[in-house]
């Protein structure tokens, strides 16, 4: 198998754009090669009826057409992207420059235009490991993730390739006079149009600069493992990962659809031996039990330290990693349900979980209104129902603070921080710090996955 060329949305739907070359590039408007090379400055691309006009540092109509592309005339030849919105909706968003390798194309879509990089895939590789990760992290861990990534994403380009989905319909809507019921979960369906976006929607890719932090131990990282890739039952393993799992790993339908892998199973996150709090997790007695506590496990680490040479200087801003906890309002709460659902429940009596998953994680819940009920599902929906952005995960526990009627907050005592599904990034860098193998640490997370060599 040859080694994939990537289409890596990294701006969607814009009338206008800017980028700035580092080095020289070749142009082309419509698969024609223009004479003139792009020398390094500030460009930029507006939306026309013709398609997208490409404007030189001088402002000045160097090419303009359906699709227009820029390929890097030599190998150092870089191209930063202004004004990328990283976070898309969580609450790190902001707007950032950053740099990439490979082909700029600038492709009309109508009255707007996608900004598209396209490049070999150990290439983004190196862009998403320094992303996901610190550079500075142990090289098991960077290896790890190099591994992972690479077998999402090409898992990714099979599931595209062959037309087929495994996940089901993104979203359902039931409704009755008592009750409204919406579940949704979020995969592809924004991605029509390219391979991957840059961000944590799909996995981080936030250009080349942060890899080389470090020196040479993202590129070192990512070339030790070239074209290694999970595998189960014969096929790429889709290798979810999510930031702290919170002590207990999660399984696949909790978050998407009504699918589990055999690869991703439900893991403590310890070392083998006793489990040492109540199973199974999706009991509220032991759920609760577990969130309230503080059991040992890889990803409870408390070491700042630790935690800043793991991840990447924009996770630092959270220390509640393991456990945290977030008041709601009776006002909030309602508000944040009609905005979410189109429901206004009413004054709300309780926050009931109706389904959690093996990892505690609340996969259906319902908000009890005077007016209606309104039950939401999957976990991500859930975690921005009960919040402007986000909240951390979904493995949580109500504590209603009731002064008449009807509660006026609600205390809620999380668990882990993301979906929880496949590795957990803090508690895999926990263990390579501890000595674990590249290989151990993939084993742990993905049980009877093996490793083999694609490219």
């Amino acid at each position: 198998m040859a080694e994939p060329l990537l289409r890596v949305g990294l701006l969607s739907h814009r009338v206008t754009a800017e980028v700035t070359l580092r080095g020289p590039f070749g142009i082309t408007a419509d698969g024609q090669a223009l004479d003139r090379v792009a020398a390094p400055g500030r460009w930029r691309a507006v939306a026309t009826r013709r398609g997208v006009r490409l404007l030189d540092p001088e402002h000045r109509c160097v090419a303009e057409g359906g699709v227009v592309a820029l390929a890097p005339s030599t190998p150092d030849a870089v191209f930063v992207a202004h004004d990328m919105t990283v976070g898309i909706r969580f609450h790190w968003q902001r707007q950032e420059d950053l740099a990439f390798q490979g082909l700029l194309r600038l492709e009309s879509r109508g009255d707007v235009f996608d900004v598209v990089n396209e490049v070999a895939l150990e290439t983004y590789l190196t862009g998403v490991v320094a992303s996901e990760m610190n550079p500075l992290a142990p090289r098991a861990l960077l290896e790890a993730h190099a591994v992972i990534s690479r077998s999402w994403i090409v898992a990714q380009l099979e599931a595209r390739r062959s037309g087929t989905s495994r996940h089901g319909p993104a979203r359902t809507f039931e409704e009755t006079e008592t009750t409204v019921r919406v579940v949704r979960w979020y995969d592809r369906e924004d991605h029509e149009d390219f391979d991957v976006c840059a961000d944590d929607h799909c996995q981080r890719y936030q250009g080349v600069d942060r890899a080389a932090v470090a020196g040479n131990a993202v590129f070192d990282a990512v070339a030790a493992t070239r074209g290694v890739v999970l595998v189960s039952e014969g096929h790429v393993c889709d290798a979810r990962f999510s930031k702290c799992c919170g002590g207990m790993t999660e399984v696949f339908s909790t978050a998407w659809g009504d699918l589990d892998l055999p690869y991703l199973q439900a893991v403590p996150d310890l070392a083998p031996g006793p489990v040492p709090w109540a199973l199974p997790l999706t009991e509220e007695a032991h759920a609760r039990a577990f969130v309230t506590g503080r059991p040992p496990a890889f990803c409870a680490t408390q070491d700042v330290g630790l935690l800043a040479r793991i991840l990447p200087p924009l996770d630092h801003e959270t220390r509640a990693f393991y456990r945290w906890e977030e008041i709601l309002s009776q006002e909030e709460l309602r508000a944040f349900t009609q905005r979410r659902t189109g429901v206004d429940p009413g004054p709300v009596r309780a926050l009931r979980p109706l389904v959690r998953g093996p990892s505690g994680r609340i996969a259906l819940l319902a908000v009890d209104g005077e007016a209606r009920r309104v039950e939401v599902g999957r976990e991500l929906e859930i975690r921005r129902l009960l919040s402007r952005t986000h909240l951390f995960s979904s493995a949580f526990v109500v504590e209603p603070d009731r002064q008449g009627p009807v509660p006026d907050r609600f205390r809620l005592r999380g668990a882990g921080w993301g979906h929880g599904v496949g590795l957990c990034q803090v508690g895999a860098g926990v263990m390579a710090e501890q000595g674990y193998a590249t290989e151990a640490i993939l084993a742990h997370y993905y049980r009877g996955a093996r490793l083999r060599t694609d490219w």
